[in-house]
C-alpha cells in the first residue's frame, strides 16, 4: 500500500531554516503531484506548496512564497520542503500528500486538501520567537 513518511521537523529559532522530507513507497511516485500542507490545533489543514508529477510546476501559499521551496527527487521517491526565514506563525504539523490523479497538471484543485488521497503522519515544526 502507499506510504508517505515525513521527517525533518524540529525546534528552530525565528529566522532559521529546516528541510522537510517526505519519502514515498508503494506507489509510482514519479507519476503523481505532491503537496505539503500544515495544521495547527483547532484549525483546518492549510495548503503550503505543491509540485507537479515531474517537478516542472510549483505553487505556493502567499504566506510562504519567497521563503519556502518545494522540490522532488523522483529517483529517491522523495519530496522536500526547504523552509527558510521561519516565523513563529509557521509553527504547525506539516503533512505531505499525494495527488489523487495520475500526471495531473497543477491547477486550483492543487491547493485543496480533498484532492490528495494519501497522507503521511506529519512532522512537527516549532519556531520560537
Amino acid at each position: 500500500q502507499v506510504q508517505l513518511v515525513e521527517s525533518g521537523g524540529g525546534l528552530v529559532q525565528t529566522g532559521g531554516s529546516l528541510r522537510l522530507s517526505c519519502a514515498a513507497s508503494g506507489t509510482t511516485f514519479w507519476n503523481y503531484g505532491m503537496g505539503w500542507f500544515r495544521q495547527t490545533p483547532g484549525k483546518e489543514r492549510e495548503f503550503v506548496a505543491c509540485t507537479s508529477w515531474n517537478g516542472g510546476s510549483t505553487f505556493y501559499a502567499d504566506s510562504v512564497k519567497g521563503r519556502f521551496t518545494i522540490s522532488r527527487d523522483n529517483a529517491k521517491n522523495t519530496v522536500y520542503l526547504q523552509m527558510n526565514s521561519l516565523k513563529p506563525e509557521d509553527t504547525a504539523v506539516y503533512y505531505c500528500g499525494r495527488d489523487t490523479k495520475f500526471r495531473r497538471t497543477l491547477g486550483p484543485q492543487s491547493r485543496l486538501e480533498h484532492d490528495y488521497d494519501y497522507w503521511g503522519q506529519g512532522t512537527q515544526v516549532t519556531v520560537s520567537s
